[in-house]
């Protein structure tokens, strides 16, 4: 019993431990999950002396944990975002992961003893990004960047694990069978056709049982978010008994019941969030006690070569092929590339070797463990320094907002939110509450009274609001505090702003022939911009028209362009490398050299 008592002490000593080591990542802006997986590396063998060596348990806790975050990061996801990414984050999933494969395994065979299909498995094994990873390091990284990238990262490394997972288990197989690539054979790819098939049928599925079971749970509304995630890991489970892909289903699940209205979805999103944690916590710290530091001089030298190349040539040359057909400019996919962090998902496909009886098993997990720790120490450690150079930063339109939302029934068409009076809001500077939320109580030093009778808001003040959901957004720019910008918002949205309402005809105009189509010329410069932006428009979205930049300064609460600005572009040096370029740049940079001079 005393064995029982000091292993749960060790435990639970372990997590406080990586718990607390976040205030120090807050604070110095280091890579949280480079932190966790550093107090298991300090804890374990060659550290404190904790041995822990079961990869088994290992691997299971981990597909646990991560079917936890897959979860919670599809529950997590607007679908007006999934939709928006999902193209490009979806070839990224799929070629992207094949490419980056065949890359790894050509340098692999001359830096290591492996053959070429052992490269190719070293290759599956570090070819997905990490979700976690991605997920935290982008929302804790205090960067304001377009919606469009950040959701093509989150939806690209929420749903890359399948396509690493088959790949992996598909080479162990032709590997231990001794036949080579002779084993392959169709029925392998009609098998992944199978597995994905079933993952996206089986998460559909849950997701509406999810939020079905959710919405008619009305026993004790403490156990609903329990049950969510008790359903959600079922669906995990089920998939991967029916030989379909669980992390897939989990991932889709989320996504669809995350966009369903729930009822007690606030408590539901909070258990979740620390879930989450726990898992994240659990899994890395775990991963790490399971490395043993001292056998990494043997790899050492070609594993760091293995990370820099991945990130520096494979990931990058990846990502350009797959989105050459969509419209992300040079500097977007320059940090599209950037941001490939490899983590626990890598770590615990790498455990599949050793559990199969590979005969070079424990050098996969090895060397797999050092590019992860390259890739944290590297790319976590630069994500906003890169954005920064980049010129990604995008200003943001509110400042700090504290806001809290209260559950109602689900046949409500509005939600309750309360705010706190911040200083220098617009709504303590005199700005008045739209028509369309309906003020009902104040709560001010303690003592409630109804808004008619509160007066004036006053700073502190706990402020209730009835409002429709999609207004929500234009309601906190009323409650926040002043934007701190990271950039220049002249400098981003260019020196003047004009009417979404002025005929385009005038842009060209003023800034010379040719800039418009035919059939722009009879539009308005907002509608000219909703047409070249596929029909739908973002804040800081951005329209190139020959020496002009037009940008998207703000949205209304229908949705529409309210305000454009222009920003003259400046001429690109005339060393600037023709890579990263998208279809349309390229074809446009062609026609430029080959252009008869007047």
């Amino acid at each position: 019993m005393d064995a029982f008592y000091t292993v749960v002490l060790v435990c639970s000593a372990l997590v406080l431990l990586a718990a607390f080591s976040s205030i120090l990542a807050f604070r110095f802006g280091a890579p949280l999950l480079l932190l966790f997986l550093g107090v298991g590396l300090i804890a374990g063998v060659d550290g404190l002396g904790i041995d822990f060596s079961n990869n088994g348990l290992s691997l299971m806790f981990g597909y646990v944990a991560l079917a936890v975050i897959l979860f919670d990061s599809g529950f997590g996801t607007p679908i007006k975002a999934f939709k928006t990414a999902a193209a490009p984050a979806m070839l990224l999933a799929s070629v992207g992961v094949l490419i980056t494969t065949s890359l790894v395994a050509i340098v692999t065979i001359y830096l290591t003893n492996f053959s070429f299909l052992e490269g190719l498995l070293l290759g599956s094994i570090v070819a997905s990004t990490d979700a976690a990873a991605v997920f935290f390091l982008l929302r804790i990284s205090g960067i304001n960047i377009r919606d469009q990238i950040t959701s093509t990262l989150e939806v690209e490394s929420g749903t890359n694990d399948p396509m690493a997972i088959f790949l992996t288990i598909m080479l162990v197989e032709l590997i231990t069978s001794g036949q080579g690539f002779a084993g392959f054979n169709l029925s392998l790819l009609m098998s992944f056709v199978r597995e994905m098939g079933i993952g996206l049928v089986a998460g559909l599925a849950g997701g509406w049982l999810i939020a079905a079971a959710a919405n008619r749970f009305d026993e004790d509304r403490g156990l609903a978010p329990i049950l969510v995630l008790a359903l959600a890991l079922l669906v995990f489970s089920i998939t991967g008994a029916l030989h379909g892909s669980g992390f897939l289903a989990v991932y889709v699940a989320g996504l669809y019941a995350g966009n369903k209205k729930l009822q007690s979805r606030l408590a539901i999103k909070r258990f979740q969030d620390g879930m989450t944690w726990l898992a994240q916590i659990i899994m890395f710290v775990m991963l790490g006690l399971l490395a043993t530091p001292s056998q990494f001089n043997v790899i050492i030298v070609p594993a760091i070569v293995l990370g820099l190349f991945l990130i520096f040539v494979a990931r990058p040359l990846a990502v350009w092929l797959c989105l050459l057909p969509f419209d992300f400019n040079q500097k977007e996919i320059t940090f599209l590339a950037w941001v490939g962090l490899r983590g626990a998902v890598s770590i615990l496909l790498s455990i599949v070797p050793i559990l199969s009886g590979l005969e070079n098993g424990q050098q996969f997990f090895n060397i797999t463990f050092i590019i992860v720790l390259v890739s944290l120490v590297l790319q976590g450690w630069t994500i906003k320094p890169v954005a920064k150079r980049l010129g990604l930063i995008i200003p943001k339109q509110t400042g700090e907002v504290d806001r809290l939302e209260v559950d109602l029934p689900r046949s409500s068409s509005h939600e309750l939110v309360a705010y706190r009076v911040i200083k220098d809001s617009p709504v303590l500077t005199g700005e008045r509450i739209p028509r369309w939320a309906t003020p009902s109580l104040v709560i001010r030093d303690g003592r409630s009274m109804r808004y008619q009778y509160a007066g004036r808001l006053r700073e502190n003040d706990l402020a209730y609001l009835f409002v429709t959901p999609t207004f929500i957004p234009l309601l906190d720019r009323l409650f926040a505090s002043r934007a701190q910008l990271d950039v220049d918002d002249e400098e981003f949205f260019g020196t003047f702003a004009i009417s979404p309402h002025r005929p385009a005809r005038e842009l060209d105009a003023a800034y010379g022939p040719g800039l418009l189509l035919e059939a722009e010329k009879g539009m308005t410069v907002g509608e000219m911009m909703l047409s070249r932006l596929g029909g739908k428009a973002d804040y800081a979205d951005r329209v190139r028209l020959g020496p002009i930049i037009l940008i998207v300064r703000d949205i209304d609460e229908t949705n529409h362009v309210s305000s454009i600005g222009i920003s003259m572009e400046a001429v690109e040096p005339q060393h600037t490398l023709p890579v990263f370029l998208n279809l349309h740049e390229i074809a446009e940079r062609v026609r430029n050299k080959f252009k008869p001079s007047a």
